[in-house]
């Protein structure tokens, strides 16, 4: 009998390499390679702040004036163009029949240089809302070949068994109020060309598409389309569908291609159709001009303002603690990425 020397364990075969799991050494997965380790002194933090604090006050004054700058009239109308004989139950009033034609007159304060945008604003109206924002479908408004395809747009998604086209309730709840103005008699046209996004007339609706059974249901939600153009073309509704993120927000109505002069009344001719009054919403009138910043908005221009004050103001402060009453520090060249790989231990 042959007994195995070593008592019990069996040596490996021949040829066979043993496989390491250590991961092949390079500078990359060792964290090795050259890299900037900035060391935070007084100093440099001093001038950080001092260098942001100096930058962000003076941008922060232009974004201010620029904003100042932009002449502004907001005017609310959802109560003003009500009679006051129906202002107990304006829900009613709002839903009954025949024309409500509300006659205004806005005061012009200070110079406005055309273009004079004019806008509609709205509070109180969520869409944002989720069942509202998936009550739509955007292939349908960019193909004539998914016009079948309503099943996200419920409940107005058909009329009769034949689809809506635009469907869905951010479709069926299009802004219906008009305006039209005048000054001294003469009539201030309004351009209603080129009030929404290039991209979204180009490809989010289609030059194919048709108005079809729209508003053809009771009850009425909002404006109608004209059956004749195609959906690129209609962009009242184009503005519409690109849904506000919060509950107060403006959407562009037109443009007024002539100056308005300070001194000057406009009178404007509005169309009270739009039923705000069953949620408590509220509608305004807004005439703007712009700056090379955009519209009114103080927001950047306070922001700016506030971190570079906060800078300035740490700046200072850290400056006065440095000088009055100084850390010694630790000498750098004892840090790890400073001393050779053969001295750590």
């Amino acid at each position: 009998m042959s007994s195995t020397v070593g008592g019990g364990g069996s040596a490996e075969p021949s040829g066979v390499k043993k496989t390491s799991k250590r991961p092949k050494y390079s500078k990359f997965t060792q964290q090795e390679l050259p890299a900037c380790k900035p060391i935070l002194t007084p100093r440099w933090v001093i001038l950080t702040f001092l260098v942001a604090g100096v930058v962000f006050i003076p941008l922060g004054v232009i974004c201010l004036f620029a904003s100042q700058g932009v002449v502004e009239i907001v005017y609310r109308y959802d109560t003003d163009c009500v009679p006051p004989s129906s202002r107990n139950n304006m829900v009613a009033y709002i839903q009954g029949e025949g024309d409500k034609i509300c006659n205004r007159t806005i005061a012009v304060t200070k110079p406005m240089k055309h273009p004079v945008y004019v806008y509609y604003q709205l509070e109180n109206f969520y869409q944002n809302h989720r069942r509202y924002v998936k009550s739509r479908n955007d292939a349908q408004l960019r193909s004539p070949s998914e016009e079948r395809d309503v099943k996200t747009c419920a409940p107005e998604d058909n009329v009769g068994g034949e689809p809506i086209v635009p469907c869905g309730l951010v479709a069926w709840s299009l802004f219906n109020d008009t305006y039209s103005f005048s000054r001294n008699s003469q009539q201030l046209p309004v351009n209603k060309k080129g009030i929404s996004w290039k991209s979204d007339r180009e490809n989010k609706f289609g030059k194919n598409v048709f108005p079809k059974n729209f508003q053809t249901g009771a009850p009425i939600g909002g404006g109608t389309l004209n059956i004749s153009k195609p959906l690129s073309e209609q962009e009242d509704l184009i503005v519409w569908m690109r849904t506000a993120a919060l509950p107060t927000f403006r959407k562009l109505y037109g443009k007024i291609e002539t100056d308005l002069h300070a001194g000057d009344t406009i009178t404007v001719l509005l169309q009270n159709n739009y039923n705000t009054y069953s949620f408590n919403g509220q509608k305004k009138l807004v005439l703007s001009t712009t700056s090379w910043l955009g519209g009114r908005n103080d927001f950047l221009g306070i922001a700016y303002l506030t971190v570079g004050s906060i800078c300035l103001f740490l700046a200072v402060t850290f400056a006065v603690l440095y000088l009055v009453k100084p850390r010694q520090l630790g000498d750098p060249s004892y840090l790890s990425w400073n001393r050779s790989a053969g001295g750590l231990q």
